[in-house]
């Protein structure tokens, strides 16, 4: 007698699908303009560019000089308006050379404004804009808004409590006011540049790097979230 042909059972289950590989995070391209005062090449740039390259694990983060800067001679800066060309074709040229990745424009005083006007091109697709030291008040003490107020880019704020071209009060009016997505994070004692007194460090037990990297931490989540939403 032939054996009996075992049937398929039809309520087994079938073999599971493995899950797929986990998602390489997204290295962001970040291009960092220096303030008025000091070149790309300063101490300060230098610092604030290797925390962000390994805090964003950044595809690249570039720096560069305005046009007033180059060239050995520091020269008062123009206004921030004449400064967006030069800044659209150095952030066109990094685009182009990084397809792909999230654009991150991040600045230091100035630059940061310039950053924000830059980021109202209709040229790109920028996920981010982050403000070091966003300089708000002009030289003669008006609040310097308009560009925030128009810009539609996640945009964060680190600024200094002590920082005398940013009142805190001042920026949270401006906020409130802003219609893109914003967030402020403060450097507790800090000035224009994040400096703050080693007697004020040391009534609080800290030190500038601990505070600094927290900064950068919080940079760092801020725009992970950003080109995350962006592409929900």
């Amino acid at each position: 007698m032939a054996p009996k042909r075992r049937r398929t059972d039809e309520s087994s289950p079938a073999p599971a699908t493995p899950p797929p590989p986990p998602l390489r995070k997204r290295q962001p391209l970040v291009v960092f303009a220096h303030g008025a005062g000091a070149p790309s090449s300063s101490d300060w740039m230098v610092h604030w560019k290797k925390m962000v390259q390994d805090a964003l694990d950044a595809v690249e983060v570039v720096t560069f000089d305005y046009p007033y800067m180059s060239g050995g001679k520091r020269r008062a800066p123009p206004k921030a308006e004449k400064l967006v060309d030069h800044h659209l074709s150095i952030v066109k040229d990094a685009a182009d050379k990084y397809q792909g990745h999230p654009l991150i424009l991040m600045g230091k005083s100035m630059g940061s404004r310039v950053s924000c006007m830059v980021a109202s091109s209709d040229e790109f697709d920028v996920s981010a804009v982050v403000c070091l030291g966003y300089p708000l008040k002009g030289m003669n003490g008006a609040v310097r808004d308009e560009t925030l107020l128009q810009l539609k880019v996640p945009t964060m704020f680190v600024q200094g409590s002590k920082d005398g071209l940013c009142p805190l009060d001042r920026l949270e009016s401006t906020r409130k006011k802003m219609t893109c997505k914003n967030e402020l994070h403060v450097i507790d004692g800090g000035d224009h540049s994040f400096k703050i007194g080693k007697r004020y460090l040391e009534s609080r037990g800290l030190n500038q790097h601990d505070v600094e990297m927290e900064a950068v931490k919080a940079i760092s989540q801020f725009v992970q979230n950003s080109f995350t939403e962006s592409s929900a």
